[in-house]
């Protein structure tokens, strides 16, 4: 499936099926450009690593795409001098790692985008997800609302990707 976010809209395309999104606080910027901390979002057309789902918040598995619960002391690498960086950690971590098991329920269903993670490049970015939305820009990555997230979870398929692109304006073929 081709998930599509057109970051300048605000929107998120898959199927036939249109949402609203957010995306960093500092709006997007090409994947070259990209830095750990900036805020950006990353253009680019970044597969669907897998998901993680935190069990007790009442998202269904997807049956197309690997996914696991998350546990209480799941992180992310974020520190650029940690040989993890940019990978799952378990806490305590001896670096920098951001909690994905968190209290304001952005994270209870996360979709592990492949920005920056064959190999990862210290500096260039970590932890882009698409996730639950708040009421603010993210740090980077793309998020929706609750019940969107229950249909994209529904609707994922072996090798889905995310489009990021700035694109405004006739809505782009999905096929």
């Amino acid at each position: 499936m081709r998930i599509v976010v057109e970051t300048d809209a605000g929107l998120l395309h898959f199927g036939a099926t249109t949402l609203p999104c957010a995306i960093g606080r500092s709006g997007a910027c090409g994947a070259a450009d990209k830095r750990e901390g900036d805020g950006y979002t990353p253009l680019g057309v970044w597969p669907v690593r897998a998901v993680l789902l935190r069990p007790d918040r009442g998202f269904d598995p997807p049956s197309g795409i690997a996914w696991r619960w998350l546990r209480p002391d799941d992180g992310w690498s974020d520190d650029v001098a940690d040989p993890a960086y940019n990978r799952p950690v378990r806490h305590p971590h001896p670096f920098s790692a951001e909690r994905m098991w968190r209290d304001d329920a952005h994270y209870d269903a996360v979709l592990i985008l492949g920005h920056n993670d064959r190999p990862p490049v210290p500096e260039l970015g970590s932890a882009i997800f698409l996730h639950l939305r708040g009421d603010r820009p993210t740090e980077g990555c793309v998020a929706i609302d609750r019940t969107g997230m229950a249909s994209l979870l529904s609707a994922l398929t072996p090798g889905s990707t995310v489009e990021i692109r700035r694109h405004i304006g006739d809505r782009p073929s999905l096929g």
